[in-house]
């Protein structure tokens, strides 16, 4: 990526500090100028070539998988998955350490599905011994649901460790990528991974509008009759597709449009690898820099992805979210409010049009600030770094 310390946004707009939607390329946006017809063959013939550059990207084992886009957000996504791929008679071990955990739960039981709910809180990840040991005390459990990386904490969970405790238990993995497919390596035939999700407006840095399911064909085949819905449906959206190349009910022509853009980027940066190592390296500097200025981590640098990062609102009585955030914006930056249940916090995405010369520019925005707000110390309150410090030992 070229140096970005010009102002972004060739249209004057802020840059967004946020896991998706993100900054998109001014190419992305100028992709969304043209009309498209739903039945077309030329749309039709976009649709196959999105699915099969996105199945590129998970690695061997791409001919055992297919890629089933679905309208909507990534949680229309995440419902398409569990309701299709989970049988009515079925129970998830759901691994929560987030909103969006917390979600897929809320999800299954608007579902009617069984699950068991594994919580750990904000500051944890879940480990494969503990998902060892539930599957062996509870043999109803017929799939695990695990975030790869939980954005309302920036904790980027241990995929393989837990996809290995569910291969050696015989149960079925799911995953929710979210947040990390495009920018960290994710095949699922190694991981044993029937299906998992990601959303356009995320790593592959396009628009909102759509997300996809990639699973394996014979689940996809097995799942017929299993779907709540009509709409998310992923079984009959797949058969459809193969069938007539069209999706079910009006697509997002102009999101699918820049998304095609946004892949062809990709991989001119260099892919999975290169769009990690670029995130990777904002993640350092926005860290770094933050931390010199007072401010702190609710993470361990162990668990900290190249996604999005939280940090503890200072203790100083004169600070607000609401406030500096209005200072962010004045200066181009939009951040994001924190999700977390115990403690106040904000969170910077790292994802998207950017590189590390705009998170330096990030680090002196937040250093003026603070002064904007007459905030004296950035540091937190020492209640959250014990906690911090205890749930970390």
């Amino acid at each position: 990526m070229s140096d970005t310390s010009l102002p972004p946004p060739e249209l004057g707009e802020p840059y967004l500090l946020t896991p998706g939607p993100l900054t998109t390329s001014y190419a992305v946006k100028q992709a969304m100028l043209k009309d498209w017809g739903s039945w077309d063959s030329d749309f039709r013939d976009m649709t196959r070539d999105m699915r099969s550059k996105l199945l590129a990207l998970i690695g061997d084992g791409a001919s055992e998988y297919d890629c089933v886009p679905i309208q909507g957000s990534g949680s229309y996504a995440v419902e398409a998955m569990l309701g299709s791929f989970v049988p009515k008679e079925g129970k998830v071990l759901v691994l929560a350490n987030g909103a969006y955990g917390l979600r897929a739960a809320q999800t299954l039981d608007y579902l009617g599905r069984a699950y068991h709910l594994l919580d750990k809180g904000d500051y944890l990840p879940p480990s494969g011994s503990e998902v060892a040991q539930i599957l062996s005390n509870d043999p109803a459990i017929s799939h695990v649901l695990a975030i790869h990386c939980e954005t309302s904490s920036g904790i980027l969970n241990p995929i393989e460790d837990i996809a290995a405790a569910t291969r050696a238990a015989g149960r079925t993995l799911l995953i929710d990528s979210m947040s990390a497919f495009g920018a960290l390596p994710l095949n699922p035939k190694a991981l044993g991974c029937a299906a998992f999700v990601s959303s356009a407006n995320k790593c592959i840095e396009g628009v909102p509008g759509f997300g996809f399911v990639i699973a394996r064909i014979d689940d996809i085949k097995a799942a017929k009759g299993n779907s709540h819905s009509l709409s998310l449906d992923v079984h009959a959206q797949w058969a459809t597709m193969e069938k007539t190349g069209q999706w079910r009910f009006t697509p997002p022509t102009h999101t699918i449009a820049a998304f095609m853009h946004a892949l062809e980027l990709h991989a001119a940066e260099g892919g999975v690898a290169a769009r990690g190592a670029r995130y990777a390296k904002n993640r350092d500097v926005i860290v770094r820099g933050l931390r010199d200025i007072g401010f702190e981590t609710l993470l361990d640098d162990r668990w900290l992805s190249p996604i999005i990062v939280t940090f503890f609102c200072p203790a100083d009585p004169n600070f607000t979210f609401q406030g500096f955030y209005d200072a962010m914006k004045k200066r181009g930056f939009i951040i994001y409010p924190g999700k977390l249940t115990v403690v106040d916090s904000f969170r910077i995405g790292v994802i998207g049009q950017m590189d590390e010369h705009v998170m330096r520019r990030v680090v002196d925005a937040a250093r003026d600030a603070l002064t904007d707000v007459n905030v004296s110390s950035a540091a937190p309150p020492a209640a959250a770094l014990e906690e911090r410090k205890k749930l970390a030992a």
